[in-house]
């Protein structure tokens, strides 16, 4: 007794033919949104670029500065270098920036002497004004002028005046 299968014509080649078809629709769908989730999840890389591939140095850093909220910090530290080509040679030699405070947007500047910390009040808001126009505008906010400061440890001793601050007299 030889069992044979019978020969599909018609209807039922159609039926064959469109299960068939089904099934590999389906293998098709199921590849087509596993690669869809491994792009979304990160499982494995594809041929387009992504956040992943190497990056110039430049990039990156700035990719790095945005994510982590330090572009004011990070502009106002290229003020400190770059402190000469700013304010100019002559103000440059005499004050320096000493501190930059996130929260208030403050830039402390100290002066060599109380005559160039006055100075440098008078002409706060021009340098206002420059700072901004190079770290973009409302980096900083205002500007502390500080005189010098004291100088060496004032120390009491038998040859000096009762009520003296020693050095730190002179500079007001």
């Amino acid at each position: 007794m030889s069992e044979e299968t019978p020969e599909l014509s018609g209807v039922d080649l159609a039926r064959v033919a469109l299960r068939a078809a089904k099934d590999q629709a389906r293998a098709r769908g199921e590849a087509a949104s596993q690669r869809k989730q491994a792009r979304r999840t990160g499982l494995r890389s594809g041929a387009r670029a992504d956040g992943r591939d190497p990056q110039p140095l430049g990039k990156a850093i700035t990719r790095l500065l945005a994510e982590r909220g330090w572009e004011a910090p990070a502009a106002v530290g290229g003020v400190m270098g770059r402190w000469p080509e700013i304010v100019g040679k002559d103000i440059a030699a005499h004050c320096e920036p000493e501190h930059f405070d996130d929260e208030g947007r403050v830039l402390s500047v100290r002066c060599s002497s109380t005559a160039w910390a006055t100075q440098l009040r008078l002409m706060a808001p021009q340098l206002l004004r420059t700072l901004n126009t190079s770290l973009g505008d409302g980096t900083v906010r205002f500007i502390k002028v500080n005189g010098p400061s004291t100088g060496p440890a004032r120390y009491r001793g038998r040859l000096r005046a009762p009520g003296s601050k020693g050095p730190g007299d002179t500079w007001g």
